[in-house]
């Protein structure tokens, strides 16, 4: 199977000393979600930016054959890599349904719309919102309206980073189960950014282990199927995630 994304020796870092990221690689083939998971401050986040290509980094980025460690933000999105940042980040003054066609500008007008469509059949509770502001949405439905946004590009590859951060359990599993509908049903790869370990299991296929900025261990999700393996990676890699990752 031929790669959809191969990063290789990755490294980020800011200023002249603070180095968040620290020659990392991995490969996501078509279809596979690859999950990073490590505490706060391991450097998920800083990877996730220098693949959208929002920050400088060093090393190789490979996407569907081809070098993309040259490309700016517009032209990645243009060969279908959109990034969902942490946070949520939807344009609260502008409406939901401006927030999701903002996701779609590249398209045609038909095609945005047919997109628009799509998204509200997935996201059925932002329906009867469309013309309010975004900021009145709900911190769940705010998730959806800004996946529902990365999602109006048709892109190949999303970058999500931590949809389970600071929502309610309850709407933390509801987020995940509409990931999963989308993944099955389309041919687009996910790389997922988390702390939550048992939801993150759930989607996975493979999942990798950040401290420090460096990735130190790997587990596809076969390995993980009994409480005791799973605990066995969170002693090992999450340490003070712990407690999230359960």
């Amino acid at each position: 199977m031929t790669d959809l994304l191969a990063v290789h020796d990755l490294s980020v870092i800011y200023g002249t000393q603070a180095q968040a990221v620290e020659r990392v690689s991995f490969v996501v083939g078509p279809r596979e979600v690859v999950a990073l998971l490590g505490a706060n401050g391991a450097g998920k986040s800083s990877i996730m930016k220098a693949l959208a290509g929002l920050v400088p980094a060093r090393g190789e980025l490979i996407f569907e054959g081809e070098p993309i460690g040259g490309l700016t933000v517009r032209q990645r999105v243009a060969r279908g890599i959109v990034y969902v940042p942490e946070g949520r980040a939807v344009v609260g003054s502008l409406t939901v349904r401006e927030n999701l066609v903002l996701g779609g500008y590249q398209l045609p007008a038909t095609q945005r719309r047919e997109r628009l469509t799509a998204m509200l059949d997935l996201f059925p509770e932002l329906t009867g919102r469309l013309d309010g502001p975004a900021w009145r949405l709900s911190g769940g439905e705010q998730q959806m309206l800004a996946i529902g946004r990365g999602l109006m590009a048709g892109p190949k590859l999303l970058l999500l980073d931590e949809p389970s951060l600071g929502l309610a359990p309850l709407l933390v599993r509801r987020v995940f189960d509409r990931l999963a509908g989308i993944q099955q049903g389309s041919n687009l790869a996910i790389v997922l950014v988390e702390q939550n370990l048992q939801m993150t299991m759930r989607l996975a296929d493979n999942i990798h282990f950040l401290r420090s900025g460096r990735l130190v261990g790997h587990r596809h999700r076969s390995d993980l199927q009994t409480g005791s393996a799973r605990q066995e990676v969170i002693d090992a890699y999450l340490g003070s995630a712990s407690h999230n990752a359960a």
